[in-house]
């Protein structure tokens, strides 16, 4: 009798200590995610309370339009730099470590002014390549919300935390006229991964031999001009697309004074992004496989730019090049995964944790973009009360 008392007792010590352990480690749990959160917030306080100068600006501008229009465009035009350009010369910048930035940055920012004056030339005035003149964003606003000005800084702080977002359903998303426009962007954003995802498996899984075979051993000078051509051919195309997301807040054709503002702006803020090294969603590009290396870095940029290219022929709906660029690396990641002539130096698991988590924050973006438009745009809360019947 004794005897099961005391096991009893010792069940009821050990049942006891095993709650106390699992308590403990917990607790343990929380505080150090507590502290990792402290601690970036530590470490990016500067940068946060610039976001917060940043909102006062915004609530004190919005409602005077011609002056708030400028105050968005100098938003989108820094967080679509930060966070979308890095797709198209993210690569460009981790293979060309060895090279001084201001050199790089000439480079490119000598694209992007020669690309946008072709449209201005062209297009009357219309900096986007006609982005803007598909349903929904034919029309220059005329006023704005403070949700609308601050939507570039929502993006800034995901940037920050280096979540691969959608600028163009984060900003363009938010001028939407009609319910219409957003699915536009939306159908063919989704399109635009699908056909990037499969040319990526088809180029490197079915190629995987042609791949690396031309990839192997010490690259010959002349790939690095062949990467320079090529990344600049993207960037240029890849203008085309996303000026759109900056444009927005302008009028849809600017006077040569508003277009020199636009080119030189953005010019100087690509030369802080190069002198940056891509900054911190720079690690989205680099934490994939092989892209450090100049010949596979111009293998991406090829692939890629002939998707844009597809889309930009396609229609002159926007569409978020973010998803295409997710959707293509995807592809590629995976395909090497399961490739007998190309490794990540991952498991599968890894592999496909990696992806499914870009594509995360991919919806993650969609969502606060269609939410910001739903609190925007009036035109869009009375479409859905008629569809819910409220």
């Amino acid at each position: 009798m004794a005897k099961n008392k005391i096991k009893a007792s010792d069940s009821s010590i050990m049942d006891t200590y095993t709650g106390t352990t699992t308590n403990f480690t917990s607790a343990m749990i929380g505080q150090k995610r507590y502290r990792i959160l402290r601690l970036f917030f530590f470490k990016e306080r500067t940068f946060f309370r610039l976001m917060v100068a940043f909102v006062i600006f915004a609530a004190i501008f919005y409602p005077y339009p011609r002056i708030a229009m400028w105050v968005g465009f100098c938003f989108a035009a820094y967080s679509a730099i930060a966070n979308d350009s890095i797709q198209t010369i993210g690569t460009f910048i981790a293979s060309n470590d060895d090279r001084p930035w201001w050199l790089l940055w000439l480079y490119i920012g000598g694209i992007f002014v020669v690309t946008v004056f072709v449209s201005w030339s062209l297009y009357d005035g219309d900096v986007s390549y006609q982005r803007l003149t598909s349903k929904g964003f034919a029309e220059a606003p005329t006023s704005f919300h403070f949700l609308q000005l601050t939507a570039p800084l929502i993006l800034l702080i995901i940037t920050r935390m280096r979540m691969p977002v959608s600028t163009t359903f984060l900003l363009l998303s938010a001028f939407s006229g009609t319910a219409d426009g957003i699915i536009g962007v939306t159908q063919k954003s989704l399109l635009g991964y699908v056909i990037a995802f499969a040319a990526a498996t088809l180029v490197w899984l079915v190629l995987g031999k042609w791949v690396k075979r031309i990839t192997s051993g010490k690259p010959s000078p002349l790939w690095r001009i062949a990467q320079w051509i090529i990344s600049g051919g993207l960037w240029s195309v890849w203008i085309m697309q996303d000026a759109a997301n900056i444009a927005v807040f302008l009028d849809r054709s600017l006077s040569i004074y508003g277009f020199l503002f636009f080119a030189g702006f953005i010019f100087f803020w690509l030369g802080l992004l190069f002198y940056l090294r891509g900054d911190k969603i720079q690690q989205i590009v680099r934490e994939k496989s092989q892209v450090t290396d100049v010949r596979a870095a111009s293998v991406i940029d090829l692939v890629y730019a002939a998707i844009l290219y597809y889309f930009k022929v396609m229609s002159t709906i926007p569409m978020s090049t973010t998803w295409v660029f997710l959707g293509l690396l995807g592809g590629r990641e995976l395909a090497m995964q399961f490739s007998k002539h190309a490794s990540t130096g991952r498991s599968a698991g890894q592999t496909i944790s990696l992806v499914l988590r870009d594509v995360l924050f991919a919806f993650i973006g969609l969502i606060i973009s269609i939410l910001l438009a739903i609190l925007v745009n009036p035109n869009i809360q009375s479409e859905l009360g008629e569809y819910f019947g409220f």
